[in-house]
């Protein structure tokens, strides 16, 4: 499901902004954008993350800013490193006779050896503040994710109402189909030109009866009818639910299909072509429930 959820923590004059944002997906994604000196709480955001949600793609952007106040001691300079870059710069220099002094420019150009006070911070100590804005995004981000979810169980809802109308009128048919197969054999032996059998010719007995076990569909919709149920039981659960959807899906199409295949009758027929129109309604929104 689709949605948005940002979060702030500020601490020890850092503030720790987090935004999250979902799109549709079968299977959980998660994407996470951290600022360099973060990268150490990418598996804890992970985990995190993945304990609320299961499904969609998501995207994590975690932003690190120091506050008003300590502007003034944005930039740190590592004597340390720097040392280091002079003494090999020489060394290379030397190595590949190469005449010049190293100057100042080239060590300020070098990586780390300017630093921030974001990238001074140790991740551990920055955990406390990013769980908490995490937190707070992922709040707004189910509540958004909430919203859409009654959508979805309203259009649900109305896709397994018209299979069931669908269903009770196959239930309805199926006893009338028998017979109207005996007539349809009847109606060939007239057009033939042959004498019309008596009604307990046993030929005519046999087949229509062969017919009957052929076409017997009674199972299946006893099956459709519990799947429909199972899908009221999921309605009335605050679990995740989308993995069962695509499993009640996946059940209906084969009792569907088995339905379309066995019983040789138009009118049942044309029940079936709207129940597969429902049903693939059905399994695209099933595909975007948590």
């Amino acid at each position: 499901m689709t949605g948005y959820g940002r979060g702030e923590c500020a601490r020890d004059g850092f503030k720790v902004t987090v935004e999250l944002s979902s799109v549709n997906r079968k299977q959980a994604e998660v994407s996470v954008n951290l600022p360099r000196e973060m990268e150490a709480l990418e598996a804890p955001i992970r985990d995190l993350i993945n304990r609320s949600v299961s499904r969609g793609r998501l995207t994590v952007r975690v932003s690190l800013h120091t506050a008003a106040s300590k502007s003034a001691a944005r930039l740190h300079i590592n004597h340390e490193l720097a040392k280091a870059y002079a003494s090999e710069l020489q060394r290379l220099a030397k190595k590949l006779k190469l005449a010049g002094p190293v100057t100042l420019d080239q060590l300020l150009r070098a990586p780390g050896v300017f630093q921030t006070d974001e990238e001074l911070a140790d991740a551990e100590d920055l955990w406390p503040a990013v769980e908490k804005a995490i937190k707070q995004s992922l709040t707004s981000l189910l509540k958004m994710r909430s919203r859409e979810g009654e959508h979805l169980a309203k259009d649900l809802n109305k896709r397994v109402a018209v299979m069931r109308q669908c269903t009770d009128r196959v239930q309805s048919q199926s006893p009338k189909s028998t017979e109207r197969y005996r007539q349809h054999l009847l109606e060939r032996i007239k057009t033939a030109g042959l004498a019309a059998p008596l009604a307990e010719d046993e030929r005519m007995l046999k087949e229509v009866v062969f017919f009957a076990d052929r076409s017997d569909i009674s199972e299946e919709l006893t099956r459709l009818h519990s799947h429909f149920q199972q899908f009221d039981d999921c309605t009335k659960t605050d679990e995740p639910v989308g993995r069962m959807l695509d499993f009640l899906a996946q059940e209906m199409n084969r009792e569907i299909n088995t339905i379309g295949s066995k019983a040789n009758d138009a009118d049942i027929s044309r029940e079936v072509v709207t129940l597969k129109a429902e049903l693939e309604k059905f399994r695209e929104q099933a595909q975007n429930v948590e």
